[in-house]
């Protein structure tokens, strides 16, 4: 317990830290005291000049600290680092890897114990402790300074990135200026740092009490308006530039910044006894929880769109803690921990470059408008590098690969401005493909459709030539509603979609909640919301609900014929016989009551394991199968993507998850069932190359995707697909099959397709 205290003591230290330097001192004089030992030393690894570079030293001469160098290939300490785990020897001087450090006076001692300091898979330097006696290290003592340099390395990272940032070149890490980040769009940008950052914290916000509970409605109604009013100005503001779909999506904040539920919720605790500010911090936080605790990517993000409109909501109610006015000079490259599109759309759009978002994925309003306005953009930069020390500072932004590239030397500059001349060339090229077919040079046509949520993504698949809609999430609608939404209401929302989109097909996805995807009216507590009560079986257990929905469905495609039922979480075939039954029941109904009313070809998500190895089970019962490639590679592979110490292990691309595929399209052409492939894996030039030879009958992807697999499917044949997989099945890793892929694509011209910011140097 006491060496545990005494870990906890250095670590604050470091934490306290003002430079590099003085939190590296912090961890030798902490080693030295906690373990009794002559000797504390950290090296840190120097890859420019390929050599560690003796940065603290608590026993050694400390004169030699920041000058000292040892080559990687030398002494225990270049040992440890190749083992990349700790070396404990008794008689340091005998051992044949010793080499003395000149002008340190270390040749005294001869106890030696080096432990190296890996960050996310990279190796900073490496932690030694020495002492006179000719004895080893305890285990205990081994253990000791092996957590230490765990718990520190995220800490040390953290430092070298700021040391970096100030201009200091006694230590060049392995990668100083470039830290990596999520893509968010696509694009390189250069320009100016610009960070937006607000003193308002509704986390923090107190309870007090209201002295005047009608004069607290009454700011909470003018804040309310207030703001709704300001979303209003900017989707006027930006018309020139943006589609109305796009402009809909801030009169969508508009609805929410008015939400009925949210506004009674807040006076509800107004009335209680509490300040409005008081009040709509609770209202908001419990609809930021509800989002925050879903599965589905896509719905987790729009936790972040409820945060920002409360955030202004109460800058409303607050104005002196408002922010300051900013100033957004030539080739603004945005920054913040949080940012929203309200942010993106304040920043003139001549003066706007690129985005870096603390926080957030592609599936973000922010990511999705910046795609939408042809912005390059990061998303959920990492922990490595202080977003408040980039403002101000020269940047480069690779939006293709999320790395962001800090003070660009002229070289590197020069690098950028010729792949964004490349890319300027590649979107004209892939525009003139927009009214061609998705047909590979032996003829075969593989529709390409688009991905969709909202009635906003619709303009943007139409604008890149979709051929349908291969997967429409239903479930939005829902959580915008204080109560199921009403059939008539499903109807309408159902009609716009297949209209918008006829006689193109439009797969609607049955409504896909459960206890990761709680309603306010409709909550649900589980302990494993993943393995949970959710998708079909929520529908099964409450066949109002399920009913209801596909009354909506069957009414809005009469006359127009192009849908297609899709079921999700399907996980064995009984649940699909039950639903079967509830259609089918629904379909009878409506035909005896109108006119046009058809049953719709129909189909299951493919997204768990189960579904794999039933595959041909469930192809004899439907009309086609959706492979879900998000959620299949999640549960193949044990793997959440969202989760950034994991993400790196989630790759679509794993032999497994390749021979998962295989099984689900044998079956399915076993009995003459098409397969569409949905996720992001469909977005991914790479990938598409295997499902072309897979033989998949379609593909759904993001609507930005679509020109570069159409142009990817336009340059090669079914044939070559079939041999590339033939191939990837010979290889055992992920990423030896992804650079066989890349290498196809690079000889058949396309290598431009799967990330321009290649071209760029690494920093």
């Amino acid at each position: 317990m006491k060496k545990l205290t005494e870990l906890h003591q250095i670590i604050q230290q470091v934490s306290q830290a003002e430079s590099l330097e003085s939190a590296l001192q912090a961890i030798v004089a902490g080693v030295r005291n906690t373990l009794h030992t002559d000797a504390c030393s950290v090296y840190l690894s120097d890859q420019a000049h390929s050599h560690y570079v003796l940065m603290a030293s608590e026993g050694l001469n400390a004169q030699g600290a920041g000058k000292l160098h040892l080559r990687h290939s030398t002494g225990l300490v270049g040992w440890v680092a190749e083992r990349q785990e700790a070396v404990n020897v008794r008689n340091a001087p005998a051992h044949p890897r010793y080499c003395q450090l000149q002008g340190t006076d270390e040749e005294a001692y001869h106890g030696f114990l080096g432990v190296p300091i890996i960050h996310r898979q990279q190796l900073l330097g490496v932690l030694v402790a020495q002492q006179c006696a000719q004895n080893r290290f305890k285990k205990s003592e081994q253990a000791f300074l092996s957590t230490l340099a765990t718990q520190l390395a995220g800490s040390i990272a953290l430092s070298l990135s700021q040391n970096a940032l100030q201009g200091s070149t006694q230590v060049q890490s392995n990668s100083p200026s470039q830290y990596e980040g999520g893509a968010g769009a696509p694009g390189i940008a250069m320009g100016t740092g610009v960070l937006v950052f607000s003193t308002l914290d509704l986390d923090q916000v107190p309870d007090r009490t209201a002295e005047d509970s009608e004069a607290e409605v009454a700011a909470l109604q003018a804040a309310v308006d207030g703001v709704a009013a300001d979303f209003e100005l900017l989707a006027e503001r930006l018309e020139p530039g943006l589609s109305a779909e796009d402009r809909a999506l801030f009169r969508a904040y508009a609805l929410i910044a008015r939400s009925q539920e949210l506004f009674d919720a807040t006076v509800h605790r107004i009335r209680q006894g509490n300040w409005a500010p008081g009040a709509l911090r609770e209202s908001i936080l419990e609809h930021v929880r509800l989002f925050e605790a879903m599965d589905d990517p896509y719905l987790r993000e729009r936790a972040h769109d409820i945060r920002d409109i409360g955030h202004r909501l109460l800058a409303r109610l607050l104005p002196s803690d408002a922010s300051c006015e900013t100033d957004y000079p030539p080739h603004t490259i945005l920054i913040g921990e949080n940012l929203s599109p309200v942010d993106l759309a304040a920043v003139p759009t001549e003066r706007l470059a690129g985005v870096v978002s603390g926080h957030g994925s592609s599936l973000s309003h922010l990511a999705i408008l910046a795609r939408s306005m042809g912005v390059p953009a990061i998303m959920g930069i990492t922990g490595d590098v202080e977003l408040g020390k980039l403002d101000g500072t020269r940047l480069i932004v690779d939006g293709y690969q999320g790395r962001l590239y800090l003070n660009p030397g002229e070289s590197l500059q020069k690098d950028c401005r010729r792949v964004q001349r490349q890319e300027k060339k590649l979107s004209q090229e892939l525009q003139s493909l927009r009214d061609l077919p998705a047909e590979t040079l032996d003829g075969v046509r593989l529709p390409l459709y688009t991905n969709a949520g909202l009635l906003s993504d619709l303009s943007h698949s139409l604008s890149r030539g979709s051929e349908g809609i291969g997967l429409y999430r239903t479930e939005f609608p829902f959580m915008v509603r204080d109560s199921f939404p009403t059939e008539d209401e499903q109807y309408l929302l159902y009609r716009q979609v297949l209209e918008a989109f006829h006689p193109r097909p439009v797969t609607l996805r049955t409504l896909d909640i459960g206890g990761d995807k709680a309603l306010t009216y409709f909550p649900v507590q589980e302990a494993n919301p993943y393995l949970g009560w959710r998708g079909i079986r929520i529908s099964l257990d409450n066949p109002d609900i399920f009913l209801t929905q596909i009354r909506a469905m069957l009414k809005a495609n009469a006359g127009l014929g192009n849908l297609r039922l899709l079921l999700p979480m399907i996980s064995r075939v009984e649940d699909l016989d039950e639903a079967i039954v509830l259609i089918n029941g629904a379909c009878h109904e409506l035909q005896n009551q109108q006119d046009h009313i058809v049953l719709p070809p129909l189909g299951v998500m493919i997204e768990v394991p189960a579904a794999v190895y039933q595959a041909e089970e469930l192809a004899r019962r439907v009309e086609f199968l959706c492979i879900g490639t998000n959620d299949l590679t999640q549960y193949l592979l044990a793997v959440d993507r969202n989760n950034e110490r994991v993400a790196r292990w989630f790759d679509a691309l794993h032999p497994a998850v390749i021979r998962a595929l295989i099984q689900v399209t044998d079956a399915a052409r076993l009995h003459g069932k098409p397969v569409c492939v949905c996720g992001e894996a469909a977005g991914d030039p790479a990938v598409a190359l295997l499902l072309l030879g897979l033989g998949v009958e379609s593909l759904s992807l993001s609507s930005g995707d679509l020109p570069r697999i159409k142009w990817v499917i336009r340059s090669f044949s079914r044939q070559q697909g079939q041999e590339l997989l033939r191939l990837a099945l010979a290889q055992e890793q992920a990423t030896s099959i992804r650079a066989m892929l890349l290498q196809a694509l690079n000889a058949a011209g396309l290598g431009a397709l799967v990330h321009p910011g290649n071209d760029i140097p690494v920093a």
